[in-house]
């Protein structure tokens, strides 16, 4: 089944088949799906929030119908969540790219649309979360039970992940950049101006898309970023 652009029943069955040594094939299919999936809308924070919904239910069913010990289940989950950490990482990236041109270009981060923007960006780590506490909560008969996606939950507490990192330099990032911009006089013209923000989301769907075609001729999936404690 095919939902939000994510092939459902092919990602369920390499979880349930999959062995404690393929891990990190698990990772490199929940990365590129999920990434695929994001690339394939509008980068919104409530279609960011579909797919990881949808990829952690997936990997979730699949694992419940694994022969493998509750450990081995653990460990192939937290492959999964290393996986939809790596994509929502470009996503934070493709937004951070997006606005910089905006910034660059003068528009002001107390637009409107480019405050919420930012204030998507610094929920996209809970968004992560978020959807794998939903699947830890189950949906039925096939759901997987609490433990291992808790357990995997559990051993991210006070960890960092990718996403959390990457938008809090972001933020820094982009802010710094405008104080910049003010400080040498750039500003856009209202009409300009209001161009891009109208377009934004489709503009970081491109700068995904960009970023990612730049990643398959580079051959591998990026590696966990450096880490950070999680805020409280």
């Amino acid at each position: 089944m095919i939902k939000h652009g994510i092939d459902q029943d092919a990602l369920i069955n390499q979880f349930s088949q999959a062995t404690a040594k393929q891990g990190d094939a698990l990772r490199k299919a929940v990365y590129e799906g999920t990434l695929k999936a994001l690339q394939g809308r509008e980068l919104s924070l409530a279609n960011i929030k579909q797919v990881l919904n949808t990829v952690a239910k997936a990997a979730s069913t699949g694992a419940a119908s694994s022969p493998l010990d509750p450990a081995a289940v653990e460990g192939l989950l937290g492959k999964a969540f290393a996986g939809m950490d790596a994509a929502l990482e470009q996503a934070v990236q493709a937004n951070r790219k997006a606005l910089q041109q905006m910034v660059d270009q003068g528009v002001s981060l107390g637009e409107t649309q480019v405050k919420k923007a930012l204030a998507d960006i610094d929920k996209m780590e809970d968004a992560l979360f978020s959807a794998v506490r939903k699947a830890s909560a189950g949906a039925g008969a096939a759901a997987i039970p609490e433990g291992p996606w808790a357990n995997v939950l559990k051993g991210m507490q006070g960890k960092a992940t990718g996403t959390g990192a990457q938008a809090s330099a972001t933020l820094e990032q982009l802010m710094d950049q405008a104080q910049q911009g003010l400080r040498d006089g750039r500003a856009l013209g209202l009409k300009a101006s209001q161009a891009m923000l109208d377009s934004y989301t489709t503009l970081v769907s491109g700068v995904l898309i960009g970023m990612s075609d730049a990643l398959q001729q580079g051959g591998s999936a990026p590696a966990p970023a450096p880490t950070r404690s999680r805020k409280s």
